[in-house]
């Protein structure tokens, strides 16, 4: 198999694969690496990650969906059952903030919490944002059009996506880069090989992150406003108030998968989209054309690539026979890349119809905030390039990282 890098190896026999997560190599351009695994073994357990991993269209968005996979395991067997480790005593403040996280839980507490949140993220509700999420582009890049250049990430990329989502929640504007901070920590948990230094890290953002949530919540019991925070406190679902743990977990969770992946999808696809080639008026010469775009940027550099299930019985997939107690792992970002279901899938070719992208999820997991996320990047997008039509890249990008969110750490650009 001359054609694979030297830091992957694959015996396709065996299904075994051996790949360093953390080589510079693969995760700064990972597409290359998936299309290998497509070609020569598309399931496969990784040896450094002790799982199965399945990175095939087919089987990702069936895993996504199937109900004998699950976020949680605790509810069908116990640690002793399943030899797991107890929690550990440094990460309690962040096991306590993704307790109840609707990202980690099963019905029908999953149900109760989405139910409860989901009319404030439907399309029509999240379609009036437009105007004020145009305005946001439009005054970042009136601070810096005149400089000639700028780092997109910070003045722009990182700012309207936390902007949104805190506004909706019903936080301020300056908390902005508070926020921020918090939940750059948080991820940390999700990175390959995370040191010990990055879990303290974590932890301390969790507990700050909680108690400052708590004390909104306080000011919401006691004057509720217009915002999501006080519809979560004061709607009943059956009967049933969230508690406050319930609350500070839905809020953290908003506020990092409200604006994580969109911080990272709108430096990837001005990234794509100048590497390209291809003209950015024509890409968004309109509404479909920009919706075409921003689809396929998705498709090609999801800025989520992992999400991980357990196995809550014993279970055969693609001839790999799983217990209940595995956890298994779906590459999305590899499975918007299966050349049965996309042609030429290393290529951005906008003009595509071919089948939905798997970057938001599937099943009842699907991203709760895609509308929102969507709505972002067909609004500011076509407002970058149209302010800054000689937008080119000023240094070759660098990526992060990361083992679930998959971005940039800096986007240098001049005009």
């Amino acid at each position: 198999m001359t054609s694979l890098p030297d830091f992957l190896r694959i015996d396709p026999t065996t299904r075994h694969i051996s790949l360093e997560g953390r080589n510079p190599a693969f995760y700064s351009d990972p597409n290359y690496v998936y299309a290998a695994l497509h070609k020569h073994c598309p399931t496969f357990y990784w040896e450094e990650q002790r799982q199965w991993f399945f990175t095939g269209y087919d089987h990702v968005n069936a895993l996504l969906r199937d109900r004998r996979f699950g976020r949680q395991i605790l509810h069908v067997a116990s640690r002793e059952e399943l030899d797991l480790p107890e929690p550990q005593a440094h990460l309690a403040n962040f096991d306590l903030a993704e307790r109840h996280s609707l990202l980690e839980i099963e019905p029908p507490e999953h149900t109760r919490l989405r139910t409860l949140i989901n009319r404030a993220f439907v399309s029509r509700h999240i379609e009036k944002l437009r105007p004020e999420i145009a305005d946001l582009a439009e005054r970042l890049i009136d601070g810096f059009e005149k400089d000639g250049k700028t780092e997109l990430l910070s003045s722009f990329a990182d700012i309207i996506p936390v902007t949104m989502i805190a506004r909706m929640i019903g936080i301020p504007d300056e908390m902005g880069p508070q926020l921020l901070k918090w939940s750059h920590a948080y991820v940390g948990m999700y990175m390959f090989k995370r040191s010990r230094e990055d879990e303290y890290a974590a932890d301390r953002a969790a507990k700050e992150f909680a108690d400052y949530v708590k004390t909104l919540i306080a000011e919401r019991r006691r004057t509720p406003a217009e915002d999501l925070l006080s519809h979560m406190i004061h709607t009943e679902h059956k009967g049933q108030h969230l508690t406050d743990d319930e609350l500070v977990s839905t809020t953290i969770v908003l506020l990092n998968a409200g604006h994580e992946a969109t911080v990272h999808q709108i430096g990837n696809s001005v990234r794509v989209i100048l590497e390209s080639g291809l003209s950015p008026a024509e890409l968004f010469r309109d509404e479909a054309a920009t919706e075409r775009t921003v689809e396929e940027t998705l498709r090609i550099c999801a800025p989520v690539h992992i999400f991980q299930r357990w196995a809550l019985e014993d279970v055969e997939v693609d001839g790999v026979s799983l217990q209940r107690g595995n956890k298994v792992s779906l590459i999305l970002a590899a499975a918007n890349l299966d050349p049965k279901v996309f042609s030429d899938p290393l290529t951005f070719k906008p003009e595509r119809r071919e089948a939905q992208n798997l970057s938001f999820g599937a099943g009842i997991h699907f991203c709760i905030g895609a509308p929102l996320a969507r709505l972002e990047l067909n609004t500011v997008l076509p407002i970058l390039f149209r302010r800054l039509p000689d937008l080119r890249l000023r240094a070759k990008p660098t990526v992060k990282d990361i083992y679930h969110f998959h971005g940039l750490e800096r986007l240098d650009l001049v005009w």
